[in-house]
């Protein structure tokens, strides 16, 4: 049986998306990491991009914790490990504290984590101070650490800000506006950090920076009152090793970058070997049982995958062998005929479904999703900037948390032959019979 452990925690959080969360928690996991600690930092909520620079700037790969999408149990065992090897855990939040069901607010209050609220304070003096005290009080329960003020102007604007506090010993400081540790970011979110040829120096900048904050300075002692007990998990049935001799090949590299580190350490805990190809810029795939297309930025690399036959082809002979893929989101959009992008421009891709898909210029699909595959239920999200237009009918749908699958809605599963299709990401770990399902054997009539 596992004892409790203890470990100085913090959820960073903000008034909504864009206060500069993701650039907070990497800096002070940088700074801290600089020092000598062990830091584990965590991702509230379903995002594959945030976590690309909160493991450079901790040096620890970086999981999901999500109520719904991952699940209480799955929180409670990440974060009880993380206690027993870190001196420092760190969660970023996601959109805004209170924002989606369930919210980084809820995250928090389940576990005891003690809120830090960032907040771009940029355009803003007295009202900062109402909307600290409003984000501190809205809900009872909940352990507060502080407030800092992101975006700062200078310091006499940092003064005005710090005066605005009705509680002054939550001031945590403030971060000027510095382009030299700017994240940058696109229409899914910020540019891997792996895509940042200056990514350290960044992280490295945004450090000294909150170095000379409060929160910055604070001591090993100091972190002490941010500690949060964690309970000891529950015992769970070890994964059946379903996949057991088989070779999955996993696309990766900056036109397929969408993958959970957990769901790798499913696949594993499957018994599957893994093996990873970029189709970017290798022309056959590797000797393998089974092919997982991620999601990633094939629009953004539509006219070097359209030119790269040899990987189509050699897509075409595994499918064509019976050979289980499943693509997704992303993974998906590069197996349609013709990817139109916003400018208009057609690029004609590896034509192993019918259609097209046409980029938009704003979301087409937010939120998460569950999907029921021979009795087994996936959960995951959507979160695409695109449309398909194809002659295939749909296998099944996806379906909103606790809901079951409704024509129109979610999202489409497509199938053709051995290969499945969607723009659903999944999470493996909610249901590895259903990811052995997809990956274990040529695809039959399961979904």
């Amino acid at each position: 049986m596992h004892a409790k452990a203890r470990c100085p925690a913090i959820l960073v959080a903000a008034p909504a998306s864009g206060q500069g969360k993701t650039t907070v928690a990497a800096a002070l996991a940088r700074l801290h990491a600089r020092q000598g600690r062990r830091v584990r930092v965590f991702k509230c909520g379903p995002d594959f991009l945030d976590p690309c620079w909160l493991a450079m700037a901790s040096g620890a790969p970086v999981y999901q914790l999500d109520l719904w999408m991952t699940g209480d149990a799955d929180c409670r065992t990440r974060l009880h490990e993380a206690a027993a090897q870190a001196d420092l855990i760190i969660v970023e939040g996601v959109m805004g504290l209170f924002d989606g069901s369930p919210s980084a607010a809820d995250l928090a209050q389940r576990f005891g984590l003690p809120v830090l609220a960032v907040v771009d304070a940029s355009a803003m003096a007295g009202t900062f101070g109402a909307l600290a005290f409003g984000l501190q009080h809205y809900r009872s329960g909940l352990r507060w650490a502080g407030v800092l003020a992101n975006r700062v102007a200078g310091e006499r604007h940092a003064s005005m800000l710090q005066e605005g506090l009705r509680e002054p010993g939550q001031w945590l400081g403030a971060l000027l506006r510095n382009p030299a540790f700017e994240l940058p970011d696109r229409h899914l979110g910020l540019v891997a950090a792996c895509e940042v040829g200056d990514a350290m120096a960044r992280l490295d900048a945004a450090a000294d920076a909150l170095s000379a904050t409060p929160l910055g300075q604070l001591s090993a002692a100091d972190l002490k009152r941010w500690e949060v007990v964690f309970e000891p998990p529950a015992q769970t049935a070890p994964v059946e090793p379903l996949l057991q001799g088989l070779t999955v090949a996993v696309a990766r590299d900056a036109a397929f970058c969408f993958i959970y580190q957990a769901n790798l350490d499913v696949l594993q805990a499957l018994g599957a070997k893994l093996v990873f190809f970029s189709p970017l810029s290798e022309l056959a795939l590797p000797e393998c049982d089974a092919v997982w297309l991620p999601g990633g930025y094939p629009e953004l690399h539509a006219e070097q995958l359209s030119r790269n036959h040899g990987l189509r082809d050699s897509l075409a002979t595994h499918v064509g062998r019976n050979k289980p893929v499943w693509a997704e989101c992303g993974g998906m959009m590069a197996l349609f005929d013709k990817l139109v992008a916003t400018d208009g421009q057609a690029h004609e891709l590896w034509g192993l479904l019918p259609g097209q898909v046409t980029m938009q210029q704003r979301l087409a699909a937010l939120g998460p999703q569950q999907l029921t595959l021979g009795g087994h239920t996936l959960r995951g999200h959507t979160f695409h900037h695109s449309t398909c237009d194809t002659p295939l009918v749909e296998c099944t749908r996806t379906a909103r948390p606790h809901a079951e699958p409704t024509a129109g809605q979610g999202e489409a599963l497509y199938q053709r032959g051995s290969l499945r299709a969607s723009y659903f990401h999944a999470w493996f770990p909610s249901s590895p019979q259903a990811v052995a399902a997809l990956l274990g054997s040529a695809a039959g009539d399961d979904a």
